[in-house]
């Protein structure tokens, strides 16, 4: 897990794209609570990687990367939603549910590499 910056994590740079494709994606989309909810947990994923990357330990990244994988499964529950009641088309949802699985194994697999730096 050698990197520079967060910006060099690719589960970082996945996420964003994520969210600026979600963001431009509902930008005509009336229903306001939903929208709403939809992009305050997308944006959350590389947020909160970002903050955790940039904290003074291992351990405070840790729990960042926890909240993140969070917004991701909550975020995906949102898209089963969104394609279920035809705000997201099926097939884009499809997509991004899957985008957002790999995402969530990302974040685990860095969680676990922390976790063995914690424990040595």
């Amino acid at each position: 897990m050698a990197y520079q910056s967060f910006e060099d994590l690719e589960v970082w740079q996945r996420s964003t794209r994520l969210a600026v494709d979600l963001i431009n994606y509902l930008g005509n989309c009336k229903d306001y609570a939903f929208k709403n909810q939809v992009l305050r947990s997308v944006i959350s994923i590389p947020s909160n990687i970002a903050e955790g990357a940039e904290r003074q330990s291992k351990k405070e990244f840790r729990y960042f990367l926890n909240i993140a994988k969070g917004s991701a499964a909550e975020l995906r529950t949102q898209v089963y939603i969104g394609m279920e009641t035809n705000l997201i088309e099926r097939e884009l949802a499809k997509r991004i549910i899957n985008e957002l699985k790999e995402l969530s194994s990302m974040l685990q697999g860095l969680i676990k590499s922390l976790d063995k730096k914690l424990n040595t």
